[in-house]
């Protein structure tokens, strides 16, 4: 799961959307540091990542572009995968994408003293390209796949990746839909259990 889903999957309160959304740059026990509520974004985070990585439906997707991109495979689906909670957005909430992704990004701002300094370096891109919103399209996907693909020196090949995203879009939606039915449930009773 990339961005918009750890957010989403994060329910309501916006320290744990934080969390889970800054997660990946806080390693080990490091999470300790932060207030409560951030600290369960960040578990949750954990807990969201190793049930994608385990789910059979994840890894079928995944199968698609191991030829291509090995280990990179697995960012690519998280990145498509977002692309189709973004697509089917109503599906999933009934507040508005660019409303919700307005609130996230507000309330990035309104909590800066308890961010990382990698997510602070991060956002001005993130909000200046509205990023969670440009999940929805194609156009979108590429181009946030070509900034993830320079950032490994152009050797992972992602920027290409919108090939295979188009080339088995059906397929893609179809195990999304399937694998975040599932993951909704699991996110759901990692937080009640926190």
């Amino acid at each position: 799961m990339n961005f918009l889903a750890h957010i989403y999957l994060s329910g309501n309160n916006d320290l744990i959307k934080i969390g889970n959304f800054m997660a990946d740059g806080i390693r080990g026990k490091h999470y300790k540091e932060f207030p409560l509520e951030v600290q369960k974004g960040i578990n949750l985070h954990r807990a969201i990542d190793t049930f994608t990585d385990a789910h059979p439906v994840f890894r079928e997707s995944t199968k698609k572009l191991h030829s291509r991109y090995h280990h990179y495979a697995g960012v690519i689906v998280d990145v498509f995968y977002d692309h189709f909670l973004a697509k089917n957005w109503t599906s999933y909430s009934n507040e508005n994408l660019a409303e919700y992704v307005d609130h996230f990004y507000q309330s990035l701002e309104e909590n800066k003293s308890i961010l990382t300094d990698k997510t602070i370096k991060l956002m001005p891109y993130m909000i200046r390209q509205n990023w969670l919103l440009s999940y929805q399209t194609i156009e979108g996907i590429h181009q946030i796949l070509t900034q993830m693909d320079f950032r490994t020196k152009n050797k992972s090949n992602m920027r290409f990746a919108s090939e295979e995203l188009i080339q088995f879009y059906e397929d893609f939606e179809k195990e999304f839909t399937v694998f975040f039915k599932d993951q909704r449930i699991h996110s759901r009773q990692q937080l009640d259990n926190m």
